[in-house]
């Protein structure tokens, strides 16, 4: 079976984590954010943010745990594998905080293709902070703005999930990637 990787990507608390969840419930195929689980294993060797005090430990961790997951989509007898964020995001993030970094990285993401990929905007009536997001709204926006630009300059057309509920905003990607 030709499996096809579908991305979901946008800003810190744009209901990503909710869809996926929803995804799950719904007995498809998805492959969770990574960033949270590098963040906290942080957090227990005392180090409160490693995105913020060495980015490009950080990125270069997620690098190997999206690269892992863009495999590992394919090892599904499924149509189609869900994907919370991609290879591109790991740039766009240290775009955003300005961040230099090799070569590889750039490499990653134009040898690395997804077939499809939604992107959630901002939202601020969702928008909520926790213990391993420290961004406030402003900076989401920002965030996000970096994310379409990265996917863009990567040949990817981003397809844009309206704000709604979890179950239609979830219905709403299911209609699109079933007529794929």
């Amino acid at each position: 079976m030709n499996t096809k990787r579908i991305v979901i990507t946008g800003g810190p608390g744009t209901g990503k984590t909710s869809i996926i969840n929803e995804l799950i419930k719904r007995n498809h195929i998805c492959l969770e954010e990574i960033s949270r689980q590098v963040t906290l294993e942080a957090q227990k060797k005392g180090i409160e943010q490693l995105f913020l005090t060495e980015p490009l430990l950080f990125s270069d961790m997620l690098l190997e745990g999206r690269h892992k997951q863009f495999t590992e989509a394919l090892e599904f007898d499924t149509p189609f594998t869900f994907l919370d964020r991609g290879i591109p995001d790991v740039v766009a993030y240290m775009d955003y905080l300005g961040t230099e970094y090799p070569e590889r990285f750039v490499e990653a993401c134009e040898n690395h293709k997804y077939d499809y990929v939604f992107i959630l905007a901002p939202w601020q009536e969702i928008y909520t902070s926790d213990n391993e997001r420290y961004e406030n709204f402003d900076q989401a926006i920002e965030i996000h703005h970096k994310l379409v630009d990265t996917y863009s300059k990567y040949g990817y057309e981003l397809n844009d999930v309206p704000f709604d509920s979890v179950e239609k905003r979830t219905d709403f990607i299911l209609n699109i990637v079933e007529s794929l």
